[in-house]
């Protein structure tokens, strides 16, 4: 039996994926099914390691992007995936899946093309208030679907439409058991700012963030995920600003939080400042008061959109673009840390806003399906 999954070729669209495949793995393990193979289609692979870890076999799959803007690219993306529909269709004949679990995105595209054709079981899940011109265009033949936010249901058939919530990977679900504090070279004292800016860092937060160094560190701690890519930048801008200041050790710099890492700073936090991915739900399980700053002019305005979504749930305050500026990033840390009624009532809302069992639902789908396809052919 094969399962495929598919998907963009962010962490907002991989790491979903990852935590189903990790699901399935020990779902299928548990009711003694064997020779399942796990498959996933996309223009790069994101994470090897981790896909080796999990068993799943990288396809690599030819997809343009069509962007919402003019441009001479757009042109040659058409040729781009028009190659990429006719190579998923060899791909797929080849591989044929039993069932295919699909995040949306453009490199999805030529693959759920195919599936369509080859009558292959689809289920997809949408993560934004508003779904994305794939997932819009698949929710038209996938079996199942499965969505974050519940804005989203209006732009599906409700027979085939659940409110799952996001899937996250259960080791971020599970406590430390170690002290957050303690392992990240945290004073308990003070109090935790963290700081997400996506799976790539964000240059607009970094940029505030280095601004406001000297007057944070005056009352707070600071854990900053800054993107790989712009890491020893911002660790030179920052140490340059709090040269000879007594509380610079309170400024942690780091390129990528990896699984433990987060969640030790999530353990110790008092909020986060954050974009408005896929990384609103994990805030949301941890109950974390956060300010959120979603992508300006982002495709489809997803991020503002679910940013506002997820404030009016009461687990986040907003600030766009449009209106950041170093002041009012302040002023809006500095209300959170002196409303202490405030942040509790954020948390609450949060953990009411949390599913924690969104990866098992969708894993559950995934094999009943697998099953009837199964059956199907006996």
């Amino acid at each position: 039996m094969k399962i495929l999954f598919t998907g963009g070729g962010s962490g907002g669209h991989f790491y979903p994926i990852l935590a189903v495949a990790e699901k399935l793995n020990k779902m299928l393990e548990r009711e003694n099914v064997a020779n399942i193979e796990f498959f996933y289609m996309s223009t790069e692979p994101y994470n090897e390691r981790l896909l080796s870890d999990n068993k799943i076999t990288f396809k690599r799959v030819v997809a343009g992007k069509i962007r919402a803007y003019f441009s001479i690219q757009n042109f040659f993306d058409l040729f781009k995936t028009a190659w990429g529909v006719f190579k998923a269709f060899f791909q797929l004949f080849a591989l044929y899946p039993d069932v295919i679990f699909a995040k949306g995105g453009f490199p999805s595209f030529p693959v759920l093309f195919a599936a369509r054709f080859f009558r292959i079981p689809v289920i997809i899940h949408e993560s934004d208030s508003v779904p994305g011109r794939v997932n819009a265009w698949a929710g038209k033949f996938a079996q199942k679907i499965a969505i974050s936010y519940a804005e989203a249901a209006q732009f599906f058939p409700a027979g085939r439409t659940a409110l799952t919530g996001n899937p996250i990977r259960e080791e971020l679900l599970r406590p430390s058991g170690k002290d957050a504090f303690k392992e990240l070279g945290l004073d308990p004292s003070v109090p935790v700012i963290l700081v997400l800016g996506g799976s790539n860092g964000a240059r607009i937060i970094n940029g505030q963030m280095e601004t406001l160094a000297p007057r944070l560190v005056e009352k707070y701690q600071i854990v900053h995920q800054t993107g790989e890519a712009n890491m020893a930048e911002v660790k030179t801008t920052v140490s340059g600003l709090l040269g000879g200041n007594p509380n610079a050790s309170r400024y942690h710099i780091y390129g990528y939080l990896d699984n433990q890492t987060m969640k030790l700073a999530a353990e110790a936090t008092t909020i986060v400042v954050s974009r408005a991915g896929s990384a609103i739900f994990e805030i949301a399980v941890w109950g974390v008061p956060a300010i959120l700053i979603p992508i300006a002019n982002h495709v489809g305005d997803h991020q503002r959109k679910n940013a506002f979504a997820y404030a009016r749930a009461g687990g986040a305050v907003v600030i766009e673009e449009a209106n950041l500026g170093p002041h009012i990033l302040m002023s809006e840390i500095e209300n959170l840390m002196q409303d202490g009624n405030k942040r509790a009532a954020m948390k609450d809302s949060a953990k009411a806003f949390a599913r924690t069992d969104a990866t098992e639902r969708i894993a559950e789908q995934i094999v009943a399906v697998l099953m009837r396809h199964q059956e199907g052919f006996k």
